[in-house]
């Protein structure tokens, strides 16, 4: 198990970032976090730019009000903590556990530096390391 610890997160998480724009009803974007089968989606500003998360929580959190009035903006958590591919698994969940916080952004490093490829969910670590 100690050697999983010590693997980069690239050898765990799951590729591809599903994204949705700021304006996107919250009913959408339930609607897709189940088909998706995914916890969380990144949230994207007209000029592509990541400027929030969005996991299953923050719509429950909602969970009394019309999804269909509510957009992305309005549920979403502005604070994104983003880390490279090549990050260990132990210093992302310590990242994870010392911020309060269940998913990492992973931003590649090349050839297009800081461009979304991936989050890494607490759920991702935890199958690595028993695995």
């Amino acid at each position: 198990m100690e050697l999983s610890k010590e693997k980069s997160v690239r050898d765990v998480m799951k590729r591809g970032v599903i994204t949705v724009s700021f304006d996107t009803p919250v009913s959408e974007i339930a609607k897709l976090l189940v088909k998706e089968e995914i916890s969380g989606v990144a949230v994207t500003a007209p000029d592509d730019k990541v400027v929030g998360v969005i996991s299953e929580i923050d719509v429950i959190k909602f969970f009394d009000q019309d999804w269909d009035t509510l957009t992305a903006e309005d549920v979403m958590s502005t604070f994104v903590r983003a880390i490279d591919p090549e990050t260990t698994i132990r210093k992302a969940a310590k990242i994870m556990r010392d911020l309060n916080i269940h998913r990492l952004l992973i931003l590649s490093v090349s050839p297009a530096p800081g461009i979304p490829i991936a989050i890494l969910a607490a759920s991702d670590i935890l199958r690595a390391s028993v695995e």
